[in-house]
């Protein structure tokens, strides 16, 4: 068994990283991510960690420099948020169609404007269609899993695709939990070393076409190989998660993760931090009478379609609950794709909310709320308009 250590999540990503055996970082600080590539960079200084860092001028740089690396055949590490991965959109779209894979950490944190630095959903979901694999957590526990499970995942011969590993910033980045810290001994035991798929760019012996320009049609083979990839994470990612349960006792129930579903009625569908709060008020709602459930989606891409319209299925009434916007839809991003994934919403009533921006509060209060609204209208299906979880109600609507 591991150590228990009391840690913050952005030293749980980096002691995790660490344990991965990591050939390179790029460290580029960004609030509130800052203090992942800080505590690597002094693990580094301190010869706990025989890896190379490169502390790079930018965001970009960072990406870039990774990226390099990657095509090298490293294993590779670098996390940031917000302004910071908007300013490495360039190759950070490059890396995954590429089909380079590594781990990256994101600490979620608003988009500016208005001027803000505190949390939000709205920089991860906006580069969504990138071509990354994206998962959020909920807990420490879950961040340091993750960073281990995403290289099995993302180096893994049917996906070879990067993987972006999420949680709230300021909620879970800098609040401590005790985490239970695998041994080197039991990550060498589980995740295998790198062996990249193909020979290093600069073996004279093994000349390799690096991003050349490429014609439509064959820019049509690697659109859909890289589609396919993605489909194929889906079951990966389950696998995973059973292997990590059979090594480690933890298990995250892969794509998705249901509580108290069997025999709900309505369900409130999370992702990342808020669950905590969600599942008080289901178990809340019980006690009332109210046979409510709650769905949390831990990967976002690849969208977890079947498992979702699974989990759902047969249910009165759902709700959504996006700590970020969709733009031109009046709606969370989640809960458009959410309706998409369950195609037919004829018996259903269902609504979308919308709250925690900008470090907002997603309270087990606000969750109740969202039961209590699902329970008025689970005998009434339809669409019903978005609920802001706003302090003031009647200034939401």
């Amino acid at each position: 068994m591991g150590k228990i250590k009391v840690l913050t999540g952005n030293y749980a990503a980096a002691e995790a990283a660490a344990l991965c055996r990591l050939d390179l970082i790029a460290a580029y600080p960004i609030t509130p991510q800052s203090s992942v590539v800080e505590h690597l960079s002094e693990m580094v200084h301190n010869g706990e960690l025989d890896s190379d860092l490169v502390q790079v001028e930018s965001e970009h740089s960072a990406m870039s420099v990774v990226q390099g690396a990657a095509a090298a055949g490293a294993r590779t590490f670098t996390a940031t948020s917000a302004q910071g991965l908007a300013l490495m959109y360039e190759p950070y779209y490059r890396m995954s169609t590429m089909r380079l894979p590594m781990v990256m950490a994101i600490a979620t944190r608003e988009m500016s404007s208005p001027e803000t630095i505190w949390s939000g959903q709205q920089d991860a979901i906006s580069v969504r269609d990138a071509g990354w694999m994206q998962m959020f957590c909920d807990s420490n526990q879950e961040i340091a899993d993750m960073i281990i499970q995403g290289y099995m995942i993302a180096e893994h011969p049917d996906v070879v695709l990067p993987i972006n590993v999420c949680y709230d910033g300021f909620y879970s980045s800098h609040l401590t939990a005790g985490v239970d810290m695998p041994t080197q001994e039991e990550v060498d035991a589980f995740l295998p070393s790198h062996r990249p798929l193909y020979s290093a760019l600069l073996d004279p012996d093994k000349p390799l076409a690096l991003d050349p320009m490429t014609p439509g049609e064959l820019m049509l083979h690697y659109r859909r190989s890289h589609l396919q990839a993605m489909q194929n994470a889906l079951a990966v990612i389950d696998e995973t998660d059973k292997k990590f349960a059979a090594a480690f006792g933890r298990s995250y129930g892969g794509l998705i993760e249901e509580y108290r579903c069997d025999d709900a009625e309505v369900v409130i569908v999370t992702i990342g931090g808020m669950t905590g709060a969600g599942k008080d008020a289901v178990d809340t709602a019980r006690e009332r009478g109210i046979r409510a459930g709650l769905v949390k989606i831990r990967f976002y891409r690849p969208f977890p379609a079947k498992r979702l319209a699974a989990a759902l299925g047969g249910k009165k009434a759902f709700c959504v609950v996006d700590r970020s916007v969709c733009f031109g839809w009046d709606r969370g991003p989640m809960y458009v794709e959410t309706c998409a994934a369950l195609e037919d919403l004829s018996g259903t009533a269902r609504f979308s909310a919308i709250g925690g921006l900008g470090g907002a509060d997603i309270s087990v209060a606000d969750m109740e709320g969202v039961i209590d609204r699902l329970n008025e209208i689970k005998d009434q299906p339809g669409e019903y308009e978005t609920r802001w979880l706003m302090k003031d109600q009647e200034a939401a609507k």
